[in-house]
This record gives C-alpha cells, structure tokens and sequence, in this order.
C-alpha cells in the first residue's frame, strides 16, 4: 500500500493567514480606539464645568449687550436683563473659581467686576453711547482678569 505524497500548501492559504493576522491588527486598533474614547469621556465627566460655564454665560450676556449696540436697540428694556444677569453672575466668580478664591489680585478682579456692573445698573444706559461705554467698561474689568489668570 502506498502512501500519498504530502501535498503542498497552495498560495492561497498563506495570504489567508496574513488576511488573519491584518484582521486582527485592524480589530485590535479599533478597540483601542473605542477603549481611549471611553476613558476620555469618563475623564470629561468628572471635570468641573462649572468655572467655564460661569465664563460662557458672562460672555454670551456681553456679546447680546454689543449686538444691541450695533443693532442700535439700546433702550433699557432691552439691556437691563443682560446687566442684571452679569451681575448676578459677578456673585459666582470666587466660588466657580475656588483654587483662586484667596489671590488678592483676583479678589480685586472680581470686586472691581461688580462695581463696574453696579454703576451700570445704578445708572442704566439710556442711549447707544452709554452702552457702549457701559459694555467698553465691562469687557476691561473681564479682561484685567484674564491677563492675570488666563492662560
């Protein structure tokens, strides 16, 4: 009886076996790519969002407030509700900020914040040229602070 010969392996099963090993290089960065999207996420959603939101509100109520001007809608009316939502805002800038809450130079900052605020307030702007002196005045006191602590 004979034996049959070994036959040899046709091409075909070494490309398949690198189509193998591709597809598990491929499957193996996707899951990576899943797994660091994940850990990102979760790392987002312990952050504090709270100091940027205060920041995103203060500024969208400042840019309503230079709309106006160039929109020439300055009665009080229609500005008031953005100077008193500022001010309210002023309040939270010490404790959205809490890592600064003891720097003098941002204590000074954020008081000097609500002073401008309150002198817009205590004396509303009437016309286009006060708001827009009113918001000038705003924009300086937020950005006194910035240059200090913004990166």
């Amino acid at each position: 009886m004979s034996t049959p010969a070994e036959k040899p392996r046709p091409p075909s099963a070494r490309a398949s076996a690198a189509q193998r090993y591709l597809f598990l290089f491929v499957l193996g960065l996707v899951m990576g790519v899943v797994a660091t999207v994940m850990l990102m996420r979760a790392l987002q959603a312990r952050a504090d969002h709270f100091p940027s939101s205060v920041m995103h509100v203060q500024q969208w109520h400042l840019d309503q407030l230079r709309a106006k001007v160039e929109q020439n809608r300055c009665e009080a009316t229609d500005t008031l509700p953005h100077l008193r939502t500022l001010r309210v805002m002023a309040d939270d800038l010490e404790p959205a900020f809490h890592d600064l809450r003891d720097d003098r130079r941002f204590a000074t900052a954020a008081s000097q914040m609500r002073r401008t605020l309150d002198a817009s307030l205590a004396s509303p702007p009437i016309n286009c040229g006060t708001l827009g002196t009113a918001t000038r005045d705003i924009g300086n006191a937020c950005r006194a602070c910035h240059q200090d602590f913004r990166g």
